[in-house]
């Protein structure tokens, strides 16, 4: 069932970048520049409910100026955690094809985004992108310097491979985890703040000899929990109340975390700033979006949806995104299309001209055309895989039109779905997206027959697939400035 799906998934994808080949390019402020310059802007468990414009309590005006200005993409999909959703950005495929969809890749682990995967940033060198920048957290590979980002298709990185490092003296594992290319660097600040000034910076640099791509990777408001202080002086009601006296750094998590989220909106704000200082907002595109749901600690990320963080419910991997583009897209339209982040790829290779990448074929689907109204039908099927605690606690989903299906418990290739050890959740997503109804039980024909396919997706994994999370960890010393040695 699964090459089925990818035959029709190549297929529909030809068809629609033929459809979108004609009105792709759009006028630029630079008459010697057609293509759009082109931001991709990405939280780090930022959750649905964690942006205002949900209705949240965390202060995000310019992610909330984003999407009203630029298309709310409601139904947004990705998988429910860092790397994994990093690969399916980058490729445009379900990154389970080659063994980067389990866990993710922690500091210990030698491994990482296979060499053989074609990436978003070589398709836009391709397509004449002379700067490609990345700005924050890889989180794709660091041991080996083929993984590395300018080994990947960008020519300007800065910011750290790994995850959770500390955002004020941007440490893991005891050394400074923080980059300019391939060396070491000796910058300082809180990390948020580097990203966005680095990404403004090399907008306004590009923008007078585009077209650019700028890749944003924030790794807000992943923790740990660390915020400055005038960010957590905005949310002092959130506060832990103590009938005594007040110990320095009280803080909640609640707190810590909605101070992130709105150093990161002025981030973004910074970042949008330079956009309009180089004069080229209305032929660049941004797109923004979350790479997995809220954390499980704090009850009202995701709200009204179910699940979080490492969850297949859609609170773990339906979250905020919007994109902006004034020459290419109407915007103050909200689209209930189903996306996915694999779908970045294939849509800007379209909006660039490009029919064929020279890469293996592709999971996502040239989504312009729901983007821009042309048509508001997407009927397609989308696979959710977690299994970072090992084979005998997996987790998967697989959402149709009509249905989705949830199947938790031990690798469903080495037991039978169906069985005891096995928990099976049917919900008529349709018209029950808070997935408050299982209805398993009334319809066994459809979970035997989604479930068929759930197992024909989980054999996609290669057996060099980075394995689960905690092991292999031993006496793990991180290197000198983590940096890379040359090879």
């Amino acid at each position: 069932m699964v090459r089925h799906l990818v035959a029709f998934t190549t297929f529909l994808l030809a068809l629609t970048l033929l459809q979108a080949d004609c009105t792709a390019k759009a006028p630029a402020n630079n008459p010697n520049q057609t293509l759009p310059n082109v931001v991709v802007i990405l939280a780090d468990d930022l959750g649905w409910a964690d942006v205002s414009y949900h209705g949240g309590y965390i202060k995000t005006p310019q992610i909330d100026k984003l999407a009203k200005e630029g298309v709310e993409l409601d139904r947004f999909y990705v998988c429910p955690m860092c790397s994994p959703t990093r690969a399916g950005l980058m490729t445009g495929r379900y990154p389970i094809r080659f063994g980067l969809a389990r866990a993710v890749i922690p500091p210990w682990r030698d491994f990482g985004l296979d060499t053989a995967e074609v990436t978003l940033a070589d398709v836009m060198g391709q397509a004449g992108y002379k700067h490609r920048g990345m700005f924050g957290k890889w989180h794709l590979g660091h041991s080996q310097r083929k993984w590395h980002p300018n080994e990947r298709g960008f020519t300007e990185f800065l910011g750290h491979y790994n995850g959770a490092i500390d955002y004020f003296d941007l440490t893991r594992e005891g050394e400074r985890d923080w980059h300019h290319n391939y060396q070491p660097s000796d910058q300082t600040g809180y990390s948020t703040n580097l990203i966005a000034a680095g990404a403004a910076e090399f907008i306004r640099r590009s923008a007078k000899d585009g077209p650019f791509f700028c890749y944003v990777p924030f790794n807000a408001p992943h923790s740990p929990f660390q915020a400055p202080q005038k960010y957590l002086d905005q949310y002092k009601h959130l506060a832990p109340k103590s009938s005594g006296k007040k110990k320095k750094g009280n803080k909640s998590i609640k707190q810590t975390l909605a101070a992130m989220v709105t150093c990161m909106d002025d981030g973004i704000g910074q970042v949008l700033t330079a956009i309009d200082d180089a004069g080229v907002r209305d032929n660049t595109i941004v797109w923004f979006f979350s790479d997995n749901g809220g954390i499980k600690s704090v009850k009202e990320n995701n709200l009204p949806l179910r699940g979080d963080k490492l969850s297949v419910f859609e609170g773990g991997v339906r979250v905020p995104a919007c994109i902006r583009w004034p020459a290419g897209i109407k915007g103050g339209r909200k689209v209930t299309a189903p996306m996915a982040n694999i779908d970045v790829l294939p849509t800007l290779m379209s909006i660039a001209g490009k029919n064929q990448h020279g890469g293996k074929p592709l999971d996502g689907l040239n989504v312009l055309p729901n983007i821009t109204g042309e048509t508001n039908q997407l009927d397609r099927d989308l696979f959710f895989y977690h299994g970072q605690s090992g084979n005998q606690s997996e987790l998967y989903a697989l959402t149709t039109p009509q249905w989705k299906l949830v199947v938790l418990g031990p690798n469903i290739i080495e037991s039978d779905f169906k069985s005891d050890k096995h928990q099976r959740m049917l919900f008529a997503i349709h018209k029950d997206p808070f997935e408050k109804n299982n209805l398993a039980d009334q319809h066994p024909d459809v979970v035997s027959q989604l479930g068929k396919r759930l197992v024909e997706f989980r054999k996609l994994q290669p057996q060099n697939s980075v394995p689960a999370y905690g092991g292999g960890r031993g006496d793990f010393k991180a290197p000198k400035a983590w940096k890379i040695p040359a090879q």
